[in-house]
This record gives structure tokens, C-alpha cells and sequence, in this order.
């Protein structure tokens, strides 16, 4: 038998190794020593992210959508080539509508799966329970919601608005239009309606105007006969209504019930809460009249946006709607890949730092650029509900609002 010379096949073995190291690298771009030094879940052909949103309990009905975005985003991107020539794996958790829940699932996701970025929360509560661990752990979190603002991490970009503005451009509006004096308050129970109202009553009260009422309730309340008597009494020009959740549901068929007609505008409903997500479990009919001020509608009619409504439908069915946090949710795999090729590294201190100044001209709002503070430059729009659940847009602001998350005499 003849004998092979010692070492030969190894070594025949080992260097058809290094040709597929090396064409991996050329294919893939810059080899995982280089792109990721902090141990994150990144291998030279794959990068883990996490989504993190309620899809049971009373918040699914607005979460829903931004965990279909965030997937048909990472989609997108994969079939583009991923990022620095890595596709996106994602690992999915339940936030289950209960803050806590967010915080354990937010700690599995960076400390054990030991994922890139997290796209994820809601309300501001969930944001409020993962954020220390985000903090202390060095993740980064993209969070999609509009918010009351008051608050700047390095380790979150903020894809939704900030108060100031969502806020006070729609009472600006709502006053110069349609002539509005007096204002009842009504939100859930938690940071983000009471801190938005907060707000809210100070610009009311800078303009002359008056604040009726304000009340609270619990999220997943269903029984609002008691204040809709109250605003019935009370004659408001304009209930401002942040009801969160499923709430909604109930809120909008009792204020009908009770005869409340929102197409007749006495008093108007100006609502920050209510998208085309929520609008799907109220019902069209329920809403008709209503002014939301957000800065996406799914009824944008610029090129950017029909592909989007198109290709989002192509995934999720032609009957799926698509509200402001979820067009905002859709931004947050975006920001990172850019953010990420242009550090051209998965390390959080390196995509943290590339981040300001990132421009998305291809958004479906239209144009998107982030701001030193970590929120995005953005215009604000009134929409005004239809019988079909969406809204027409009857008014945006001129310019991009910059973000001011800390903004002086609203604190």
C-alpha cells in the first residue's frame, strides 16, 4: 500500500479551509474580528437583533403592527444583503403587556442571546422598565412610539415624535382652524397621558384657552359612561383624547352611544392615541370625524409610501393597516443598518456614535434624519378619520419640527 506523505491531506484540508475563509470575507465584507469586538451575537455571515413588543394582552392591538414592520424591514434588508454582509437573524419575545415581563425579556435578550440592537416597547412604561437595563448592559433600542418626551438616552434612538412635536402644533392647529377655547383632557393612566397632558394644559393655558377636565383611567378600562356624561355637561370644544389600548374600543362606542356625533364637531375629537391599528378594532364607523395629529397616515401619497403600503400588504395581507408607530417601527432596522455601515462595525459605541445625522430619504413619512439628542426631525400632520378606518391629511406643517425632547416652561 502506498503511504501518504505526513501532514499532506491536513494540510490539503486546511488550506481549502482558508480558500473558503477567504472567499466568505470577500463575499460577506470584513471579517468578524474586525466588525464586532464586544462579543456580540455576530458572526461572519449572520447578526442577531431582538424584537420585543406585546402581541397578547390589552396593548397587541397597537404592537401588532410594528412587530410586522420591523420583520418586513429585516426582510427587505436581508434580500438586499443584509448588513456588512450579514443577514439578520431576529429572536422574538413577548412583552405580554406587562412592564415587568419587558424588563426580563429585555435583560434575555442582551445578556444571553447577546443580540446587536433591539427593536421594541410600546408604551412608555414598557420603554421606562427596560431602559436601566439597556443603560447598564450597553444595548441600544429602537423605539418607535410618539412620546411625552423628557428624556434622552445614548442608548435609544427615538423613531416616533416627541411631544412639543405631536403636541403643540395639533392644538395650534386645532385653535387658529377651527376656532377651539375650551378643552377636556381624558387619557390612560400612566407617564405618557399624563405627562403629554401636562403639556398640553400649559400650551392651552399659554394660549388663553381653558382646560374643563381631566381625567385618567386605567389601561384596559372599558366603562367610560361616568366622563363622557361629565364632557357632556361640560361642553368642551374639543375633547383631547389619549386613551391607549384596547380601551380605545370601548371609548369611541360609548362616546356614539351616548350621541356624541364626531362628524358634527361639537365638541371635536382631537386625538394622539387612536392610528389606523386601532381604528381596526374600534371600527371605521366608531371614529368617523375624529382629527388625529401624528406625523404619518397610512394615505401619504408619495412614491416612498405607496411601495411600502404595497409591500407591507404583500406580506401581511391585503386587509392589514398601517399606523403611525408602525411606519415608525419600519424606520428602526433602517437607522441601524445605516448607522452600523457607517461605523462600519456591529459594537454599540461605535453605531451610537455614527448615529446623529443619519438621513433616510427613502421613509415612508417621507424624510427622516436623526438628531445629536437621538430623535428624528419630522413634520407634524392632522389627519381626520373616515368611515373606512384611515384618515385624510388636512394639514402638515411646513417644515421638519425639530426634536426638543426637553423643551423650557412644559417640564
Amino acid at each position: 500500500m502506498q503511504s501518504t506523505a505526513p501532514g499532506k491531506g491536513a494540510r490539503s484540508t486546511t488550506w481549502k479551509k482558508c480558500l473558503l475563509t477567504l472567499a466568505a470575507s470577500l463575499a460577506f465584507g470584513s471579517a468578524q474580528a474586525e466588525v464586532n469586538t464586544t462579543g456580540l451575537a455576530v458572526t461572519d455571515t449572520t447578526v442577531k437583533v431582538g424584537i420585543l413588543h406585546s402581541v397578547t394582552g390589552t396593548m397587541a392591538i397597537s404592537e401588532t403592527g410594528s412587530v410586522q414592520a420591523e420583520k418586513l424591514a429585516i426582510e427587505q434588508i436581508n434580500a438586499m444583503g443584509g448588513v456588512l454582509g450579514r443577514k439578520i437573524e431576529y429572536i422574538q419575545e413577548d412583552g405580554a403587556s406587562d412592564w415587568p415581563t419587558f424588563a426580563e425579556k429585555s435583560k434575555k435578550l442582551l445578556v444571553n442571546d447577546k443580540v446587536a440592537a433591539v427593536f421594541g416597547c410600546w408604551t412608555s412604561a414598557s420603554r421606562k422598565a427596560v431602559l436601566p437595563i439597556f443603560e447598564q448592559y450597553n444595548g441600544m433600542l429602537y423605539y418607535p412610539t410618539f412620546y411625552e418626551g423628557l428624556e434622552q438616552s445614548p442608548n435609544v434612538i427615538y423613531t416616533g415624535q416627541e411631544a412639543t412635536q405631536q403636541i403643540i402644533a395639533g392644538i395650534d392647529w386645532v385653535t387658529k382652524t377651527k376656532g377651539a377655547k375650551s378643552f377636556y383632557l381624558l387619557g390612560s393612566d400612566y407617564i405618557w397621558p399624563r405627562t403629554s397632558n401636562k403639556i398640553a394644559r400649559k400650551h392651552i393655558e399659554k394660549l388663553g384657552l381653558s382646560v374643563v377636565g381631566e381625567e385618567y383611567y386605567p389601561l384596559g378600562h372599558t366603562q367610560f359612561n361616568s366622563v363622557i356624561n361629565k364632557i357632556k355637561l361640560k361642553k368642551p370644544d374639543v375633547i383631547y383624547a389619549i386613551v391607549v389600548g384596547g380601551s380605545n374600543v370601548a371609548f369611541y362606542k360609548q362616546l356614539k352611544a351616548a350621541g356624541i356625533d364626531m362628524t358634527k364637531e361639537k365638541p371635536l375629537v382631537l386625538t394622539i392615541s387612536v392610528t389606523e391599528d386601532e381604528i381596526l378594532g374600534i371600527g371605521g364607523d366608531n371614529m368617523q370625524g375624529a382629527y388625529a395629529a401624528m406625523k404619518y397616515f397610512q394615505s401619504l401619497p408619495n412614491d416612498n409610501n405607496k411601495k411600502f403600503v404595497a409591500d407591507f400588504k404583500a406580506m401581511w395581507g391585503k386587509d392589514t393597516v398601517i399606523g403611525d408607530v408602525t411606519q415608525a417601527a419600519y424606520l428602526g432596522p433602517w437607522l441601524w443598518k445605516a448607522a452600523v455601515e457607517k461605523a462600519g462595525s456591529f459594537d454599540i459605541d461605535k453605531v451610537r456614535a455614527a448615529s446623529p445625522g443619519i438621513e433616510l430619504t427613502t421613509a415612508p413619512e417621507g424624510y427622516v434624519k436623526v438628531h445629536p439628542n437621538h430623535h428624528l426631525w419630522s413634520k407634524t400632520r392632522i389627519g381626520h378619520a373616515r368611515p373606512d378606518g384611515q384618515y385624510d391629511v388636512v394639514f402638515e406643517t411646513t417644515e421638519l419640527i425639530e426634536p426638543d425632547p426637553f423643551p423650557k416652561g412644559y417640564q
